[in-house]
């Protein structure tokens, strides 16, 4: 006896070396299967699931989340440094040059006060005072993204 093309009910289609369906036996002794059991615990016992702390909380323990939440605003704060302390170095570096190349300025003097000592005795200040309070703005504003980051979540 072959089986109907569609298959009967529990059919699993054994197939044969040449794909085709083998005759089944006449009486096959099927065996209930285990009863299925389930196992529940109550939420209160669960244990947190990973992320489910929040950002603020992460950082306070010292998880490797919060890590990453420190190390990306140190990161940002860090790009910022080296960036003023690149304009500043460029713009104190280039007196040096700009003097090498045009030496009449080395001999002009504004008010009997050679040039040269003007620029760097006196307009580097202001050029310092620019420098550091575009720094903390910039630092305040980092810090405050950061912040509302950490918030948010």
């Amino acid at each position: 006896m072959t089986a109907p093309p569609g298959g009967e009910r529990g059919d699993r289609g054994d197939r044969g070396e040449r794909g085709g369906r083998r005759e089944r036996p006449e009486r096959r002794t099927r065996t209930r299967p285990p009863a299925r059991v389930r196992i529940t615990a109550p939420r209160t016992a669960a244990r947190p699931v990973a992320g489910s702390l929040s950002p603020r909380r992460e950082i306070d323990e010292q998880t490797g989340v919060g890590e990453v939440y420190m190390r990306s605003l140190m990161r940002a704060q860090l790009r910022l440094g080296l960036s003023v302390l690149a304009v500043v170095a460029i713009a104190l570096g280039s007196l040096p040059l700009i003097f090498s190349f045009e030496p009449r300025l080395t001999t002009m003097r504004v008010l009997t006060v050679p040039l040269p000592w003007l620029l760097v005795g006196v307009s580097i200040y202001p050029l310092l005072l620019i420098a550091a309070w575009w720094h903390v703005g910039a630092a305040e504003r980092a810090e405050r993204d950061f912040a509302e980051i950490v918030e948010r979540r």
